[in-house]
């Protein structure tokens, strides 16, 4: 029986690529592009954010890269460049290249090269001095290089803007405008957005003539690999209902959206201190510390990243398993782009918003101009959470059953031994015991949140508990045993909790999961191990440290508490729609 071969109008160099990255099949928009009547025309492409956007635009880039049967040269000329893309950020910039390097490595001569703000300019002018096929950037350096002549604009063939309304969002558009009169008149001009507001149609109809649109996922059709949910909160509550979520997802990646900089800082150092390892990420850093961050994110050693809006359009890892909405969205627009962060290349994903009790009319509004159909559910209760540990420990221990080489032999050597000891006994104590230690018992269990009601709004009476703080010694979840430990390392000399945190899991051998409530001080601070971690820990910690030999650890004297610096109030207004319940006006706040 003869089959179809799903790559069957891709040009061959590319096919191959495909096939051995272990593509099955080409993605909507991605057939779209193949579709598309006319080689010459110019693509106005519509789809869902993480749908295969990049790699459409390889399949339609190619044309100009692939030498003719009949010509023996290579696609790299002298010239200059012949293909370039514009992206609003660097890490954007970088992900693009990597997924083109990999896609046109079977064509020769094409080179793929990146230049943005931040990078070393002289590195990219030894690299544009050589020509590559392909150029992708940022705005701004792109123009440096234009205008000081050490980018040859005439060769190129064929130009991408890459999510154009987010360029625009970040306030480019007088560099996209001096970027266009540099460019030949004689080019295609693709354009890729999420959304089509009114601005980014004016801008795309300057740049593009008789553009063909391509739709691979209509703007407003829910992306059906999503699950939405909505959980209804009281104000007050924001951050237990987030530890909650994140207990819950445990083992997954998770992605948390806030809206300034100052918040993603904030609700890291809370996380970070509730013994959740959660890393901030947004214009605050500098541009080593993103790299060194999202290579974090994306390699697994950090499963939770709290991004601004901004910062977060560079981030491009199809695994994140959960977004979180720490506050409501400004716009449709704004939660396309948020959760189009998961349910990525046909993996499924959760979209989590956290839905302040005045807030329901708007975030139903949203919801509906999404074609999203949310399911309204209450926060994982400690109950709930406590069972998803459960749950997930059996299925790893029948994953270890259903594969005898993943025991060593020395645990099957003891586990014979305890079967024939002379006590005699009963196989199901034994068993039972062994469950009862290999459990995980994490430190932090969750918060009791009260279930609010559909149309109820905020009032005084309907407080619930004080947000969980990352500075003082209360506490109201629920814990497991735990010992103290103290730490010379105060905020005087730059401890934050998630600085202490990551080294403390790292020097101690222990997971995120072990470490209880971290309490800074000024010139040392403490922090609580789960009784069952404590001893192993407690060896590996006396063991010098290599790294940062001058970090001493000890047992807490009992009454060693480190002074606590009063945490300012946080402002605020008439509106509560932002992380922390701070007055903010829709789509406002500094750069990410």
């Amino acid at each position: 029986m003869e089959t179809t071969n799903p790559f069957a109008g891709v040009p061959a160099p590319l096919r191959e690529a495909i096939v051995a990255r272990g593509f099955e099949k080409l993605t909507s928009v991605q057939e779209a592009v193949l579709s598309s009547e006319g080689a010459g025309r110019n693509l106005r492409i519509s789809s869902q954010t993480g749908s295969g956007k990049t790699l459409a635009l390889g399949i339609r880039l190619a044309n100009d890269l692939i030498p003719a049967d009949d010509d023996s040269t290579v696609a790299r000329g002298a010239e200059g460049p012949r293909v370039l893309l514009i992206t609003p950020t660097r890490e954007l910039a970088v992900q693009v290249a990597a997924e083109l390097r990999w896609l046109f490595a079977r064509i020769k001569g094409v080179a793929v090269e990146v230049v943005t703000g931040g990078s070393d300019i002289s590195r990219e002018r030894r690299a544009l001095s050589k020509s590559p096929a392909v150029l992708v950037g940022t705005p701004g350096r792109l123009l440096d290089h234009m205008k000081s002549r050490r980018l040859n604009c005439s060769s190129f063939r064929q130009v991408v803007l890459d999510e154009a309304d987010q360029m625009l969002d970040m306030g480019f558009r007088d560099e996209l405008e001096a970027i266009l009169e540099f460019l030949p008149k004689d080019r295609c001009s693709h354009l890729v957005s999420a959304t089509f507001p009114a601005v980014v149609k004016r801008l795309a109809d300057r740049f593009q003539e008789n553009p063909l649109h391509v739709e691979g996922t209509r703007l407003g059709v829910a992306n059906a690999d999503i699950q939405h949910v909505a959980h209804r909160i009281r104000p007050r509550e924001l951050n237990a209902a987030i530890i909650n979520v994140l207990l819950h997802a445990r083992g997954e990646r998770v992605l948390v959206f806030v809206r300034r900089r100052v918040d993603a800082t904030e609700l890291a150092e809370r996380l970070s201190a509730n013994g959740l390892a959660a890393a901030p990420f947004s214009g605050e850093l500098n541009q080593t510390q993103r790299t060194r961050t999202l290579n974090a994110f994306k390699n697994g050693e950090q499963d939770i990243l709290i991004a601004t809006d901004v910062a977060a359009r560079g981030i491009d890892v199809p695994e994140i398993d959960t977004v979180i909405h720490a506050d409501v969205p400004a716009d449709v627009e704004n939660y396309t782009h948020r959760s189009g962060r998961t349910g990525r290349a046909g993996r499924k994903g959760r979209s989590v918003l956290m839905v302040p009790a005045h807030s329901q009319g708007r975030v139903r509004r949203i919801f509906s101009s999404a074609g999203v159909e949310a399911q309204w559910q209450p926060v994982p209760s400690p109950a709930q959470i406590e069972k998803r540990y459960t749950k997930t420990f059996r299925r790893d221990l029948h994953a270890i059953l259903a594969d005898s080489s993943l025991v060593s032999k020395k645990q099957t050597s003891y586990a014979k031994f305890l079967l024939e000891q002379p006590e005699q006994r009963d196989p199901l104590e034994i068993l039972a015991a062994l469950l009862q230690m290999a459990e995980p018992k994490p430190a932090l269990q969750g918060y009791s949140i009260a279930e609010v009601s559909e149309g109820s709004g905020h009032s005084r009476d309907s407080r619930g508990p004080r947000n969980p703080r990352n500075s003082g010694p209360r506490r109201k979840a629920s814990f497991g045993a735990v010992q103290t430990f103290e730490i010379n390392w105060g905020t005087a000399k730059g401890a934050t909790a998630s600085r202490i945190l990551s080294h403390l899991c790292r020097r101690g051998n222990i997971s995120s999961s072990e470490v209880g409530a971290i309490r800074l001080g000024p010139a040392f601070s403490t922090f609580e191990i789960t009784k069952a971690s404590s001893e192993g820990f407690e060896k590996a910690a006396r063991r010098p440290d290599g790294r940062d030999p001058n970090l001493n650890i000890r047992r807490s004297q009992g009454n060693s508490k480190p002074d606590y610096a009063r945490r300012p109030k946080p402002h605020r207004g008439k509106r509560r729609d932002s992380y922390g319940g701070r007055a903010v006006a829709a789509g406002a706040g500094s750069r990410g």
